[in-house]
């Protein structure tokens, strides 16, 4: 299964290059405006239609392989063999419960809150107060 996912992520990452490349080398729509005017020569090595045919379709043939090797790669991800009768989210945990109970409030870890009770004993201490110069 491992050569298998290797396999298909090499074919994707090729694709993909390969896509890139296209799409850099294809011509935008107003590149043959410029041939009309003369500035440069008509001719190309793919014949007298241009080269847009054959990029085109090489670019749709790369971009099926890609979206292809995508969906596989999603498809083989999912390890549907395993059964998750362990899963976390069927049974809740135990020691999760014990160690949040025996463990202290957020009030018995700050040092000196455990012995005020009120807000009154606050302010009569004098432990809320900021020190001025």
């Amino acid at each position: 299964m491992n050569l298998i996912t290797n396999l298909v992520v090499a074919v994707q990452i090729l694709a993909a290059l390969a896509m890139i490349g296209l799409v850099l080398v294809q011509h935008g729509k107003g590149a043959d405006m410029g041939a009309s005017f003369g500035s440069g020569a008509s001719g190309s090595l793919f014949g007298a239609t241009g080269s847009a045919n054959f990029l085109s379709r090489s670019t749709a043939v790369c971009a099926a392989v890609f979206f292809s090797c995508t969906v596989l790669l999603a498809y083989l991800s999912n390890d549907r063999s395993r059964v998750s009768a362990d899963s976390v989210l069927d049974k809740p945990s135990i020691s999760a419960a014990v160690s949040a109970a025996s463990a202290p409030t957020g009030a018995a870890q700050i040092p000196g809150a455990a012995s005020m009770e009120s807000p009154a004993a606050v302010a009569a201490s004098g432990a809320g107060v900021i020190p001025s110069k």
